[in-house]
């Protein structure tokens, strides 16, 4: 983090505010954090650690966790998997290790972004916002259902269905399948799905989302039949 905006002006404490984690064992930039996120319209509250976290995700409800990759004990990338065998809260994981090859390690974990450090306050206030407002935002999308196979999705709930029992998605991965159901039998290019779902960099991590829905919802999903690749321009959803 290389800064605070110093003109931000604190706001109110109150339960409408967004509820953020913040996990990190630099305790400055913990307090950086929580002063300037406080600042921004958020409830924040800390932890130091990977043990620390799950003391607090036990006893509270957060909308947003923002985890440090680099942490002793347990590191981010083990808690984000497993976080994401039981839970949905979307997750932001920070990192010094800005490579391609990190921040797709940190997708296939379950995180909904990634963001190396340093970074901008202002870039990660923007980057929080735009995954809370992933969320919240309900489609536009004309279509109230898709069915594929076993599964039945309704776009405006976000709801993935295998019969009678929910199939849990990630933010992500419900924004991946909302903008392929929105254009089905359609090919929409990767350029198309990353704007859709709000991912930062290289489109290379929307093949990194599809390979973790596909495990969801394809027998073998080496071959898929229901989310196939369109060869050169993206992918498609084949429904029934």
């Amino acid at each position: 983090m290389t800064g605070a905006d110093p003109a931000a002006a604190a706001a109110p404490d109150t339960d409408d505010q967004p509820h953020v984690l913040v996990v990190d064992d630099d305790q400055r930039l913990r307090d950086l954090l929580r002063r300037y996120l406080a600042e921004n319209g958020f409830r924040v509250t800390v932890a130091g650690d990977a043990a620390e976290a799950r003391a607090r995700l036990a006893a509270m409800h957060f909308d947003l966790l923002v985890l440090d990759v680099m942490m002793p004990g347990e590191n981010g990338l083990e808690l984000t998997r497993s976080l994401r065998s039981g839970s949905e809260m979307p997750i932001l994981l920070l990192t010094a290790m800005g490579e391609a090859a990190n921040r797709i390690a940190g997708l296939e974990s379950g995180a909904d972004d990634y963001l190396a450090k340093p970074f901008e306050p202002r870039e990660l206030l923007l980057r929080m916002r735009t995954i809370l407002r992933r969320g919240a935002t309900a489609p536009t999308a004309a279509v109230a259902l898709i069915q594929f196979g076993p599964f039945r999705f309704e776009p405006r709930r976000g709801e993935l269905r295998r019969g009678a029992t929910a199939v849990r998605l990630t933010q992500a991965e419900t924004g991946l399948l909302r903008a392929l159901a929105e254009n089905p039998g359609t090919a929409v290019s990767r350029e198309e799905l990353a704007d859709a779902i709000g991912i930062q960099g290289s489109v290379r991590t929307v093949d990194v989302q599809m390979t973790r829905l596909r495990r969801k919802v394809e027998a073998d999903p080496r071959y898929p039949r229901y989310l196939q690749t369109v060869r050169g321009t993206g992918y498609v959803l084949i429904p029934d």
